[in-house]
């Protein structure tokens, strides 16, 4: 933490995209919605929409979604990795890469015809402010991400000044939106959801609009090689790190020590430590176990595989409780934003597959993010999406032009909606 904010965030001075009024979010229609063509932030005509009117575009949510955060039939996995029950172990992470890398270029082919063009199009035409994306801690895979973000929409139009600010993870990214210190954010889907509905961490409903779906987070408990502990009920007595204060990962971290039967504070001593100081604090035995939320794999336990060792605990055999305890929220058991997914053999050193669950990241927005800028956002996750996969990534769960509308609950912002009716036709 840098000056001792509660949210755990660096940088930031109030600046915001200039150019556009902003959206209405009471049934208004957006702009640019009753036969005209969209308004750049400088006056101009955002291209692409040419003859198209955005019918319907009051309703952010107007495109068919996948309700419940489910995988869009064929979703591209690289290398044979599927989901629980059918990984396979991981080839060597640059071979991986390369098929991953592959295997998004070869979903997006509809979607990418003519990019080049269309890139340069927008380039010299396109919105122009600052842009503050919130991600994560420094070493996550939230950070990684929004680092390649930045590069890639400022690559594609450059009159947008894009800074990554750090933060704890989804629950601090949701309040810095909601403060207007952030344009866009990272949040973990059940996170965005309790957000929108008013539920718990958050004590009122939080006005978000999604760009889009843009990668899978897996949650990973991990203890020490040594220690006698097989399955979450067996932390009874021991220490664990949940995450940062304000992560997601925090969150569902005491929501998985209940489903096992344990009550946090009482039958578990928790910490809440970032990564960094969890690591150190893991190798040097304070602590028995670390859980985290994020790709495969995560550097954090990357650097643990060797000293003191690690195993992962399986966890995919408490989604059914989960998916209860979240429907007696209020939430449907499919709207949970909860699925297994299967870390894979050799992810760390000498770490075997591991059933585990995966939580969907939304990249949002707050309603008033003007139509242009949201616009632009999309265009890039769809044109860009092999550039916006970090080195480090093994895995497949990373975005998939295919899926990027599956919100769930959140609706898609007026300006992502108008460029995805662009690119789809």
């Amino acid at each position: 933490m840098t000056g001792g904010r509660a949210d755990g965030v660096t940088g930031g001075r109030a600046r915001g995209v200039t150019g556009e009024r902003p959206q209405g979010t009471n049934g208004e229609r957006p702009q640019g919605t009753n036969g005209e063509r969209p308004q750049g932030t400088n006056g101009e005509r955002l291209r692409g929409t040419t003859g198209e009117q955005a019918r319907g575009m009051a309703r952010a949510d107007g495109m068919a979604r996948a309700d419940g955060m489910t995988r869009a039939d064929g979703m591209t996995r690289a290398d044979g990795m599927a989901r629980a029950g059918g990984m396979t172990g991981p080839a060597r992470p640059a071979a991986r890469r390369t098929v991953l890398r592959a295997a998004l270029g070869a979903a997006g082919t509809g979607l990418l015809a003519g990019a080049a063009t269309a890139d340069a199009r927008h380039a010299d035409r396109g919105p122009e402010g600052e842009l503050r994306i919130a991600t994560g801690e420094s070493d996550g895979f939230y950070a990684a991400f929004g680092r390649l973000l930045a590069d890639q929409v400022t690559a594609v139009y450059p009159r947008l000044s894009c800074e990554v600010v750090r933060s704890e993870g989804s629950v601090a990214n949701i309040r810095l939106l909601h403060a207007g210190r952030a344009e866009v954010a990272l949040a973990l889907a059940d996170i965005a959801w309790a957000a929108y509905g008013g539920s718990a961490p958050f004590g009122r409903r939080v006005p978000l609009r999604a760009i889009g779906r843009v990668y899978e987070n897996y949650v990973q408990l991990a203890v020490r090689a040594d220690a006698p502990v097989r399955a979450v009920a067996d932390l009874a007595g021991r220490t664990v790190s949940l995450g940062a204060p304000a992560s997601g990962g925090a969150v569902l971290g005491d929501r998985l020590l209940r489903a096992a039967g344990l009550t946090p504070g009482t039958d578990v001593r928790v910490r809440h430590l970032l990564m960094p100081q969890a690591a150190r604090t893991m190798r040097d035995g304070a602590i028995d176990a670390l859980l985290v939320a994020g790709g495969v794999p995560l550097p954090v336990l990357s650097g643990l595989d060797t000293r003191p060792g690690i195993r992962l605990l399986p966890l995919a055999g408490l989604l059914p409780r989960l998916r209860d305890d979240t429907s007696r929220a209020g939430t449907s058991r499919a709207g949970s934003g909860l699925e297994a997914v299967t870390v894979p053999a050799g992810a760390y050193r000498g770490t075997p597959e591991v059933a585990t669950i995966g939580v969907a990241n939304l990249l949002l927005c707050r309603p008033d993010l003007p139509v242009p800028v949201a616009a632009a956002l999309t265009r890039v996750l769809v044109r860009r999406a092999t550039r916006l996969v970090p080195t480090t990534a093994l895995g497949t769960q990373f975005l998939d032009v295919r899926s990027l509308i599956s919100t769930g609950v959140v609706p898609l912002h007026p300006g992502a909606v108008v460029a995805y009716r662009e690119l789809h036709g």
